[in-house]
């Protein structure tokens, strides 16, 4: 079997250039590349029909997120809480999670403060512009 590495976490957003100032402001991510992608072989690859995506890859803090914006956009593959099946979230550490939360813009609206968990770290989780689940983690 091919020895995999981890290369990216997608997600897909209703707006790219809003998404990426989220990104950006509140995480610290920088554009690392950006493109368009239509044509016979994106639209098999998802299985849609005439599809162009709007894609932007963000870097940093060992992570590379790839925010998409397609033209069409089947169904909602998100959900309205954590532990549905189905659910997503892309996660970050940071060393001060306390620090973290404190710095947050005032419009980003968290569950609750930081929490301590059982293995004895914290964790905090938000949205991005879109309802996708972000989780910070006190490392």
């Amino acid at each position: 079997m091919a020895e995999l590495s981890m290369h990216h976490v997608g997600i897909v957003v209703s707006d790219l250039e809003e998404a990426v100032s989220f990104y950006g402001d509140v995480l610290g991510l920088s554009v690392a590349e950006e493109f368009t992608l239509s044509g016979d072989g994106i639209a098999t690859a998802i299985g849609a029909d005439e599809i162009t995506g709007e894609f932007v890859h963000l870097e940093g803090h060992g992570a590379l997120v790839e925010l998409i914006e397609y033209d069409a956009v089947h169904g909602n593959g998100g959900s309205d809480v954590i532990n549905a099946h189905g659910a997503k979230h892309v996660g970050f550490a940071v060393e001060d999670l306390d620090d973290f939360y404190e710095g947050l813009p005032d419009d980003v609206e968290t569950g609750s403060p930081p929490q301590e968990i059982e293995l004895g770290t914290s964790i905090l989780f938000f949205r991005d512009p879109d309802g996708n689940f972000v989780e910070i983690v006190e490392a």
